[in-house]
């Protein structure tokens, strides 16, 4: 039986593969995870002797499918209580992370079931992220950061990369959230993008900018990025 701390490893390097092709550097993690990097070295030797991560020397890890099936199990139970407490326990999106990462360790299949019924089988969690669904596949993700994008492009927000709750809290302030569309007006010399939200002019820095994941709004058949999936 794995450790919630192993877990949760598994988890960040699923998380850090989803953006970045792997292996993903043992500093990366540390950061995510907020540990040491001498920490990350004698966890990815536990997870190698499980069968969970296959190590690159002098490059990084990346996970198995085995530890990939662990990843996104946990994944799913992650995204779909961060669904359930914004929906119907009234927490904002801004609180939902960390209470998430209490329970995901500790909820029966059952409850996870019940809990999917209950939203309706969402496809994604209150930042835009992906639900893997019960056979723990993820829908492809056509998304790429907004500061991808150029002076004069209309966008949909579709994901917020960040579990920070201050920037969370003032993206909700200012109105910007996935199924949110904005017009990329300007990028000034230090990297602040100008963008307009209903008509209202925004500035956000470029390390916002670059959390926000969105895609052409006028996109042939694009569809809100909140809808539900199939039960």
């Amino acid at each position: 039986m794995l450790s919630d701390v192993m877990e949760d490893y598994l988890k960040a390097i699923f998380t850090l593969q989803e953006s970045e092709e792997p292996p993903i550097p043992p500093s990366q993690i540390a950061a995510r995870l907020d540990v040491t990097a001498p920490t990350v070295t004698s966890m990815m030797e536990s997870l190698e002797e499980r069968g969970l991560v296959e190590r690159e020397k002098y490059t990084g890890v990346r996970l198995t499918p085995e530890g990939e099936t662990v990843a996104l199990e946990i994944l799913r139970h992650h995204r779909l209580l961060e669904a359930y407490l914004a929906e119907h326990l009234d927490y904002e999106w801004s609180e939902v992370h960390d209470e998430a990462e209490v329970l995901e360790h500790h909820i029966s299949e059952e409850f996870e079931q019940r809990v999917a019924e209950a939203l309706g089988h969402p496809r994604t969690d209150p930042h835009g992220d992906p639900i893997p669904g019960t056979d723990l596949t993820v829908t492809e993700d056509d998304t790429s950061p907004l500061t991808t994008f150029e002076p004069g492009d209309r966008v949909l927000v579709c994901r917020v990369r960040d579990e920070d709750p201050a920037i969370l809290t003032h993206l909700g302030e200012i109105g910007i959230e996935p199924g949110t569309e904005l017009v990329i007006r300007d990028r000034t010399p230090l990297g602040v993008y100008q963008v307009t939200v209903e008509g209202t002019t925004r500035h956000l820095p470029e390390s916002t900018a670059n959390v926000l994941w969105v895609r052409p709004a006028d996109r042939d058949g694009h569809e809100d990025p909140r809808a539900e999936q199939e039960a």
